[in-house]
C-alpha cells in the first residue's frame, strides 16, 4: 500500500512556523498582519470554507476583517469594498470566496484586487509571474501541493507530471508550479483523449475536477506519486475524491486522502501568503 501523504500534519507544521513568524512581527513592535475576508450570499460550503480560514486567522494570530453580503449585493458595491480594502493599510491580503452570484463577474472581481494582496494568487498579474518563473503570491492549492510533494523527500525533476482538470485556479497554476520544479508536464481536460493512457504514463498524478472517481485505480503506474485536490460528497454524506481511492493506494508509493490532505494545505497557503504579503509590503 501507498505512504500516505498527511497534509494535516504538514499543514500544522507550516501554521506554527506562521504563527512564529507573526510572534516575531509583533513583538517588535509592528501590528499584526490583516486579512480581509468577503463573503456574499449563503452558499452552505461556501460559508464552511470562511469561518475555517477565519478560525486559522484566529489560532494564528492573523488579525480577520469579516465583510458577509447578502445574496444580491450589486457588482459595484462589491468593487468599492474592495477598492477602499486596496488602500486600507491595516489590511494586507483581500480573499474573495468563490463562487459568486451569477450577476458578479468572476473575473472583474478578481482582476479588482490590487496584486500585492491578492493572497489567494488568482490575478493575472499574479499567475504571469509564476509563468515566467519569477513568483510571488502564489495560487494556495497549487502552492499547497507543492510542498506536499516536497514533504516525499523524492527529486521530482524530470519527472512526468500529468494534471487533470485544467481550471483557471487550480489546474493552470498546478501546470506552472509543476513545470517551475523542473517536471515534464501534461495538462488533461475534457477534450483530452485516451485519459487513462495519460495517467497511466505519470510519475505524478494531480487530479483536480470535482467528479468522485473519475480516475480509475489501476490506470495508475506503479510507485507513481497520487495527489487528489478533488473533494466530493456522496449520496449517503462520505466525502471521497476525484481518484478511486483504495485501488490507487494499492498501486502507488505516495498518496494524499481526502479528506486530510490537500485541502488544509489550501488553508495553510493563505496564511503563508498573508504573512508575505506583509513582509513585501514592508520592504
Amino acid at each position: 500500500m501507498a505512504n500516505i501523504i498527511d497534509g494535516k500534519a504538514i499543514a500544522l507544521t507550516i501554521r506554527n512556523d506562521i504563527k512564529q513568524r507573526i510572534d516575531a512581527i509583533v513583538a517588535s513592535g509592528n501590528r499584526q498582519p490583516g486579512l480581509a475576508v468577503i463573503l456574499v450570499g449563503k452558499d452552505p460550503a461556501s460559508h464552511v470554507y470562511v469561518n475555517n480560514k477565519r478560525r486559522a486567522c484566529e489560532e494564528i494570530g492573523i488579525l480577520s476583517h469579516s465583510h458577509d453580503l447578502p445574496a444580491d449585493t450589486a457588482e459595484t458595491d462589491l468593487l468599492a469594498l474592495i477598492d477602499d480594502l486596496n488602500t486600507d493599510v491595516t489590511v494586507d491580503g483581500i480573499l474573495v470566496q468563490l463562487p459568486l452570484p451569477s450577476h458578479i463577474n468572476t473575473e472583474s472581481v478578481i482582476e479588482r484586487i490590487v496584486p500585492a494582496k491578492d493572497v489567494d494568487g488568482f490575478h493575472p498579474y499574479n499567475i504571469g509571474r509564476l509563468a515566467v518563473r519569477m513568483p510571488t503570491l502564489r495560487s494556495c492549492t497549487p502552492y499547497g501541493v507543492m510542498k506536499l510533494l516536497e514533504s516525499t523527500g523524492i527529486d521530482i525533476v524530470g519527472q512526468n507530471a500529468v494534471i487533470v482538470g485544467a481550471s483557471n485556479h487550480v489546474g493552470r497554476p498546478m501546470g506552472l508550479e509543476l513545470l517551475l520544479a523542473g517536471c515534464t508536464v501534461t495538462t488533461c481536460h475534457r477534450f483530452t483523449q485516451n485519459l487513462a493512457e495519460q495517467v497511466g504514463r505519470a510519475d505524478i498524478v494531480v487530479v483536480g475536477v470535482g467528479k468522485p472517481g473519475l480516475v480509475k485505480g489501476e490506470w495508475i503506474k506503479p510507485g507513481a506519486i497520487v495527489v487528489d485536490i478533488g473533494i466530493n460528497r456522496t449520496d449517503s454524506g462520505k466525502l471521497v475524491g476525484d481518484v478511486e481511492y483504495d485501488s490507487a493506494a494499492s498501486r502507488a508509493a505516495w498518496i494524499t486522502p481526502v479528506p486530510g490532505g490537500v485541502g488544509p494545505m489550501t488553508v495553510a497557503m493563505l496564511m503563508y501568503n498573508t504573512v508575505y504579503a506583509m513582509e513585501a509590503s514592508r520592504q
